[in-house]
C-alpha cells in the first residue's frame, strides 16, 4: 500500500509540474501580447501622428501651390481658401523611401489633387461670389429689369450726384477692400448669418451704412434665411424689421436682396413699408423685377421712390462694368442723380478704381445724400 500510495503522489507531483509549466507559459504568451499591444500602440500613435503632420505639410504645399499658380481670387478669398483647405480630405500616399518610380507616381498624383482642388475652389467662389444675375434669378439673363426714368432736374452749379451702392458686404476683407478705395461708396450689409456672423459688427464700425435684406424671389436656389415672404403677417414682419433695428442700430436706408416675388407682390410691400416707417428707416428699390408694386405703394405712403438705375456687375468683364460706370454717370448727368449697384468683386472693384478720373464728372455720394 505504501508503494501504490508514493506512486500516486509522484504522478500526482508530476502533473503538478506540467500544470505550473503550463501556466508559466500562459504567463509568458500574455506578457508577450500585452508588450506587443504596448509597443504596437505607442508605433500606432507615433506614426498616426506623423501622417497628421505629412497632411498638415501637404495642405501648406496645396495652399502655396494654388497661390503661385494665379488662382483667381476675390475679396475673402484667402479666409475662404483656409475654411475649404480644412474641411479638403486630401488622402496622403504612404511615404515609400527611395525608388524613382515611386517618387514620381506621387508627384503626378498631388498635381491631379491640385487640379481638382482648384477645380473645387473655383466652383466653392462661383458660389459665394456670383454676378448680380443672383438677385433676379428668374428674369431674363441678358438683360436687367429695366430702370424707372425720373422726371429730369436741371443742373445748377453743383455736379449731378450718382450714389453706387455695393450690395452683400458681409465680411471684414470686403470691408477693407472698398474703403480701399478711398470712395463714397454705400456699402450694405447682408443681415449675420450662421455663413456671415460679424456682418454687424462689422456695419457698427462704419459712419453710414445699408441693409440688404432678403426677400422673398419667385426661384432662388441659395436663399438667405431668415429671408421675408409674401406670406408673412404685419406682426412677423414688424418684428423682423426690430430685429434688424436691433442688430443695426444706425441703419436708416434698406435694399432688397432678390426679392423678385415680394417687391411684386403690392399688399407685402405695404406691410414692409408700413414697418420701416415706424423705425424710420427708408425703402431702396434694388428693382429685381419689373413687375416691382414699389412705385405704386411709396405713392400711397406719399414717399418719394428711390431705385437702382444700373447694376454695374450684370457681366463680370472688367470692360463691361467700366461701360455700365459709363451709362451711370451718363443718367446722373443727363437727370440729375443716378443710383448704380454693384457687389464685392474684385473685378469690380478693380474696374471703380481705375475709372476714378471718369467718376470726377459727378459728385459720388452716399445715398442719403441723392435727394
Amino acid at each position: 500500500m505504501s508503494k501504490r500510495r508514493k506512486s500516486k503522489a509522484q504522478k500526482e507531483l508530476t502533473i503538478l509540474k506540467y500544470i505550473a509549466y503550463f501556466l508559466s507559459g500562459i504567463t509568458v504568451v500574455l506578457i508577450g501580447v500585452a508588450a506587443g499591444y504596448y509597443f504596437g500602440f505607442e508605433n500606432a500613435k507615433t506614426e498616426l501622428e506623423q501622417k497628421e503632420k505629412e497632411k498638415k505639410e501637404r495642405r501648406l504645399a496645396l495652399l502655396k501651390k494654388i497661390e503661385e499658380t494665379n488662382v483667381p481670387t476675390v475679396p475673402s478669398v484667402q479666409e475662404r481658401l483656409k475654411e475649404v483647405l480644412d474641411k479638403e480630405k486630401v488622402k496622403t500616399p504612404k511615404k515609400i523611401e527611395p525608388k524613382e518610380s515611386t517618387k514620381k507616381i506621387e508627384t503626378k498624383t498631388t498635381d491631379t489633387q491640385l487640379a481638382e482642388f482648384s477645380k473645387k475652389l473655383k466652383e466653392e467662389l462661383q458660389k459665394e461670389y456670383t454676378s448680380a444675375t443672383h438677385e433676379y434669378a428668374t428674369e431674363d439673363a441678358k438683360t436687367p429689369p429695366e430702370r424707372l426714368k425720373r422726371d429730369v432736374k436741371a443742373i445748377t452749379s453743383n455736379k449731378p450726384r450718382l450714389a453706387i451702392i455695393i450690395d452683400d458686404v458681409s465680411v471684414r476683407s470686403q470691408v477693407k477692400a472698398i474703403k480701399d478705395l478711398n470712395m463714397n461708396l454705400t456699402m450694405s450689409f447682408l443681415p449675420p448669418s450662421k455663413a456671415r456672423p460679424n456682418s454687424a459688427k462689422l456695419a457698427s464700425k462704419e459712419n453710414f451704412y445699408m441693409v440688404h435684406l432678403p426677400m422673398e424671389a419667385q426661384s432662388y436656389s441659395a436663399e438667405e434665411p431668415h429671408t421675408l415672404r409674401i406670406k408673412h403677417t404685419q406682426q412677423e414682419i414688424s418684428q423682423r424689421v426690430r430685429k434688424i433695428k436691433e442688430l443695426f442700430p444706425n441703419v436708416r436706408y434698406i435694399n432688397n436682396h432678390t426679392g423678385s416675388k415680394y417687391t411684386a407682390d403690392e399688399r407685402a410691400m405695404n406691410r414692409l413699408v408700413l414697418a420701416l416707417n415706424s423705425n424710420n428707416i427708408s425703402f431702396v428699390d434694388s428693382r429685381t423685377t419689373s413687375a416691382t408694386q414699389v412705385p405704386k405703394v411709396m405713392k400711397n405712403f406719399s414717399l418719394k421712390y428711390v431705385a437702382r438705375d444700373v447694376f454695374l456687375d450684370h457681366h463680370m468683364e472688367k470692360d463691361y462694368i467700366k461701360g455700365q460706370i459709363k451709362e451711370a454717370i451718363r443718367i446722373a448727368k443727363n437727370e440729375g442723380v443716378a443710383i448704380a449697384i454693384g457687389h464685392p468683386h474684385k473685378t469690380t472693384l478693380s474696374a471703380l478704381r481705375e475709372s476714378r478720373e471718369l467718376l470726377n464728372a459727378v459728385d459720388l455720394v452716399y445715398i442719403n445724400k441723392v435727394y
